[in-house]
């Protein structure tokens, strides 16, 4: 058995600084555990506090069953993959991935037998003779795996492995990875703050805020049944819409009214939120996926009265669909939890942007909608996500 389980987890740094703040979570043998959040979440303190390179404050870490806290990293049989590689650049690349082995004094048949199957596993075969000097980006974290993996360890740490990486390579080598740990079987702890990395290659994941666990599920649980506020806009791309609405009884049923737009309620998603029933004077948040979004020139099947009509300002044509920016005349919905958990993605030159057109639709490629000119965009009204405006909490 490989499990790692995390109990009470804390981290409480000299400075007062709390990076964690009593974790819970086990991961299963053989699953691969993706652990994302913002930067400064204590996502990586985790991963260094169950390796042994950083000491834990209160809590325990077990792997396999065995309390390893006290326990120094080499004698832990976990094997780490950093973010800058971490090679010895003097050495060949075989002797990068031969030098955990020997530290552990195996026989040099053994040694050899390890590296070359790993070195072939990953590509690596004509390579082994170069120095770190003469790899590609791509090659040298390949290397980094391949140390790794000649280890044969109870689990794989890996700490933003891909983020030196360019887009391109990120995605050939996240694809890489997760064949490697779906063949090799190894308990895997994944560390990002991409949630696109993390919804493409958990089994399951552990979303992170500020030294909180927020929720750990399935990528597609996430997706469709956010915790919280802050969860809902880390996860998704672009964002989630979020209207503070007020909800009304009408002579069609309940809708949501926001600005000068009134919007007609689901009755699927009105039967998955029978605590909306009595909704007179009620305010909460709505959240609009932006694939929920559609343009109504496109499907004449989409109900009048779940409509939006806007004025893009903006078109982004991606290739096989296209986002577009709009504003509604009402100020987007401001809470702590939307602000951390877009905090990675906004630079201060991208914030006024942001403030301006906070809201979007995802379209299929053949929209012809137009900055400047009005679209008409309907609604999946059965596809809405609704939140306490105090507590950020999915209701």
């Amino acid at each position: 058995m490989a499990e790692i389980e995390i109990v009470e987890l804390e981290k409480i740094y000299p400075d007062g600084t709390q990076a964690v703040e009593k974790i819970d979570l086990k991961i299963d043998d053989g699953e691969f555990m993706v652990l994302v959040g913002p930067s400064g979440c204590g996502k990586t303190s985790i991963l260094r506090m169950v390796a042994g390179l950083e000491e834990v404050t209160s809590g325990a870490v077990k792997i396999g069953g065995r309390d390893v806290q006290h326990l120094l990293p080499k004698s832990r049989d976990i094997a780490m993959v950093f973010q800058n590689y971490a090679l010895y650049p003097h050495m060949t690349v075989f002797d990068n991935m031969a030098f955990g082995l020997r530290q552990r004094h195996r026989s040099k048949d053994e040694i050899k037998r390890r590296v070359n199957e790993a070195a072939r596993t990953l590509g690596l075969e004509s390579e082994l003779s170069k120095k770190p000097r003469a790899l590609s980006g791509g090659q040298r974290q390949r290397v980094a795996m391949g140390r790794a993996i000649v280890r044969e360890p109870q689990a794989f740490l890996m700490d933003e492995p891909l983020s030196n990486l360019d887009a391109k390579l990120r995605v050939e080598m996240r694809v890489e990875i997760l064949h490697l740990q779906r063949r090799l079987k190894t308990t895997t702890m994944y560390v990002t703050h991409d949630q696109t990395e993390a919804m493409t290659m958990g089994d399951r994941v552990a979303v992170m805020r500020s030294g909180v666990l927020q929720q750990v599920a399935k990528p597609q649980e996430l997706y469709e049944h956010p915790r919280n506020l802050f969860v809902a806009e880390f996860i998704g791309s672009p964002r989630m819409n979020l209207l503070e609405v007020d909800l009304r009884n009408t002579d069609n049923g309940i809708a949501a009214q926001f600005g000068s737009y009134s919007l007609l309620l689901g009755d699927r998603f009105l039967s998955e939120h029978p605590q909306l029933g009595s909704p007179v004077g009620s305010r909460v948040v709505l959240g609009i996926r932006p694939e929920d979004l559609s343009d109504i020139s496109m499907d004449r099947n989409d109900i009048a009265a779940s409509t939006l009509s806007v004025v893009p300002t903006l078109r982004e044509d991606m290739g096989a669909e296209v986002y577009i920016h709009f504003d509604l005349g009402i100020p987007p919905f401001k809470h702590d939890a939307v602000t951390a958990a877009t905090q990675d993605e906004m630079t201060t030159a991208e914030q006024p942007r942001a403030l301006v057109v906070p809201f979007a639709a995802r379209l299929s490629r053949g929209t012809t909608a137009r900055e400047g000119e009005t679209l008409v965009l309907g609604v999946n009204t059965d596809r809405l996500y609704v939140f306490d405006p105090k507590t950020g909490d999915a209701i």
